[in-house]
């Protein structure tokens, strides 16, 4: 009962590792590749390898019903990437990828 348990949570939390680096992963391809350096950050292609990898990574530590279960130790790493990423590039490098459209608060016409 107890094995059973600590199966199910150890699934629960590298799958939870895999959708967050997955998060960060998309978030970071919705982002145009000038924010990051207006921003002062490192380039959208660093941080591209950073979250490419720990995807895969976090994809591979996941235990084998539903992943590969190898690799497991550096699922912490891709976690760590990916909450480096969410924690400080993101909010940084958000004013300068807003899209202001023509019915945006700035426009002439004021919609």
């Amino acid at each position: 009962m107890v094995a059973t348990l600590q199966v199910y949570l150890f699934l629960a939390f590298y799958l939870a590792i895999f959708a967050l680096s997955v998060w960060a992963l998309v978030d970071l391809l919705r982002r145009p590749a000038a924010a990051f350096p207006s921003a002062g950050k490192r380039t959208k292609n660093f941080w591209g390898a950073i979250l490419g990898v720990g995807t895969a990574v976090a994809f591979m530590a996941i235990p084998p019903p539903l992943g590969l279960g190898f690799l497991s130790f550096l699922g912490l790493l891709a976690a760590v990437g990916a909450i480096v990423y969410l924690v400080d590039v993101r909010p940084a490098v958000a004013p300068y990828s807003r899209r202001r459209g023509p019915r945006g608060p700035s426009s002439p016409g004021g919609w």
